[in-house]
């Protein structure tokens, strides 16, 4: 039988589902492969894995999208690890650095930029290093480790959870569990255990896992358990669908 090809973000905030499938019998039966969000969304879009940890911004592209599990990214109040970071205040912002890691923390800047901001930006797409380089009048979307570096650099970081929580009163998921084919209830219920270990066990995770690469105000777990919300609950949901009408109100 083939072994199940998943992706899985490669940021500090998946780490607990990471260590939860590598320390669960279902690491036997999958090929797991760590990437950037936006490397996970375009793998699962191409076929080239089963199952990936992936933006939700791209679930109306594929042709199967199923929910694997209640766990997720998300948020339900600052999540920190995605900002806008900027020199100068927002309606002075006259354009924005798109973080290529990204889809839907893009998504969502331009949805609370066109509707709820109500600010005119120029969007600029980005390569690596280029959240070194924001001059006065501009701002960057910022996400994952790098987001939690970078964070004391600017005066103004508007954090997109927050924003879109104050605007919609729902949180928001930023990536979740979704495969493009049909898996079996077993392995579903498997995958879910192996997650649910990992979220269960995130004091051993940092034990196990090597976090120096954070700057020293940044403490793991104070972040993991009160800056990412991982289940999936039925307010998330809500706040997915609203997010989803909103992508394709914007892509019209």
């Amino acid at each position: 039988m083939s072994k199940i090809k998943i992706s899985a973000v490669s940021y500090s905030n998946s780490f607990p589902f990471i260590y939860g499938i590598e320390n669960s019998p279902i690491i036997n039966h999958i090929e797991l492969s760590k990437d950037i969000p936006s490397v996970c969304a375009q793998k699962l879009l191409d076929n080239k894995v089963d199952l990936g940890l992936i933006p939700v911004a791209i679930i109306p592209k594929l042709n199967h999208a199923e929910i694997i599990s209640d766990f997720c990214i998300g948020a339900s109040g600052p999540v920190r690890s995605v900002i806008l970071a900027s020199f100068t205040p927002l309606q002075n912002i006259k354009t924005i650095y798109l973080d290529y890691h990204s889809r839907s923390s893009v998504m969502l800047t331009r949805i609370l930029a066109n509707k709820f901001w109500k600010i005119d930006i120029k969007w600029t797409d980005t390569t690596e290093g280029f959240e070194t380089r924001i001059k006065e009048d501009e701002a960057a979307v910022i996400i994952g480790d790098k987001a939690l570096a970078v964070e004391k650099n600017f005066p103004y970081v508007y954090d997109l959870a927050e924003e879109w929580i104050k605007n919609t009163n729902l949180p928001f998921v930023f990536a979740a569990w979704i495969s493009n084919r049909n898996l079996s209830e077993t392995f579903q219920e498997e995958f879910s255990s192996a997650l649910k270990f990992g979220i269960n066990h995130i004091d051993d995770m940092i034990k196990s896992y090597d976090f120096n690469f954070l700057p020293d105000h940044i403490d793991p777990k104070d972040y993991l358990t009160n800056n990412i919300d991982f289940h999936l609950d039925d307010e998330k949901i809500k706040g997915m669908n609203l997010f989803l009408k909103y992508v394709g109100e914007y892509q019209l």
